[in-house]
């Protein structure tokens, strides 16, 4: 999947895949399933790439009051990026990997 936002270029082909971002359901016919993976570019900016149903981060307005499933790329921040790695169960050295490593408490 590729999209440009705000001028840059998002491909999740040339991109590392860093972790799958978990989903609160796992019932594809649940109006919030979504599957999206979290990744890096080259140049260190992350992202989020997927798809998903109405009421997932994917849904997308029908220009009626109503929403439908849907899919793209979004750009996240850093500390976006740790919140998803840590919902996602990674380790130190899966921080560590991605340019994000943790302090001690």
């Amino acid at each position: 999947m590729r999209a440009i936002v705000n001028g840059k270029t998002y491909n999740t082909e040339t991109a590392t895949r860093i972790c799958d971002v978990p989903s609160r359901v796992q019932d594809r016919g649940n109006f919030s399933w979504h599957d999206t993976d979290l990744y890096r570019t080259k140049r260190g900016a992350f992202f989020v790439a997927g798809r998903g149903n109405a009421a997932s981060m994917w849904g997308e307005s029908d220009g009626s009051g109503g929403r439908w499933g849907g899919s793209g790329v979004r750009p996240v921040s850093e500390q976006e990026a740790r919140d998803y790695m840590e919902a996602a169960g990674c380790d130190e050295a899966d921080f560590t990997a991605v340019g994000l490593p943790l302090d001690e408490a």
